[in-house]
């Protein structure tokens, strides 16, 4: 059973620009705690740099203090990890490599992603599923 999830910044950007999507049920799954969500301390902060950014804030709409809460909200339910290792570099982008990090430290059953072919083999690797947002929804209701 997929239960610990670890989402990349492109999902948590997702799930502010609509609440039809994949992201934004993965988000409402994690807060009703059918998903166990992990991350870092530095993946934690790409969300919030990502989501700050002027040009996201555009998209989703919210204020600096609305992405705040937000963020306030997201940390509470948040499952910390901590990096006993790193694994780097495994892959070509650097912010993947924190992404990956934390699924494995995190023991996470899943890796969920926009990019899944950019992580595919790495999360073979390490035996972590590397899944689209709407493969996990639908995995996760088998």
């Amino acid at each position: 059973m997929l239960r610990r999830v670890v989402l990349d910044t492109s999902v948590i950007v997702a799930a502010l620009r609509t609440r039809r999507g994949a992201a934004n049920e993965i988000l409402r799954w994690v807060a009703r705690r059918r998903l166990v969500l992990l991350a870092t301390p530095p993946l934690f902060l790409e969300y919030e740099d990502a989501l700050k950014r002027p040009e996201q804030r555009l998209v989703h709409g919210f204020t600096l203090e609305a992405v705040d809460e937000f963020l306030a909200e997201l940390a509470a339910l948040i499952e910390p990890v901590k990096v006993h290792f790193q694994w780097r570099p495994k892959l070509r982008d650097p912010n993947d490599e924190m992404v990956l990090e934390a699924a494995i430290n995190g023991r996470a059953d899943a890796l969920v992603t926009y990019n899944v072919k950019r992580l595919a083999r790495a999360g073979d690797r390490f035996k972590i599923s590397v899944l689209h947002p709407a493969d996990l929804l639908r995995k996760a209701r088998q």
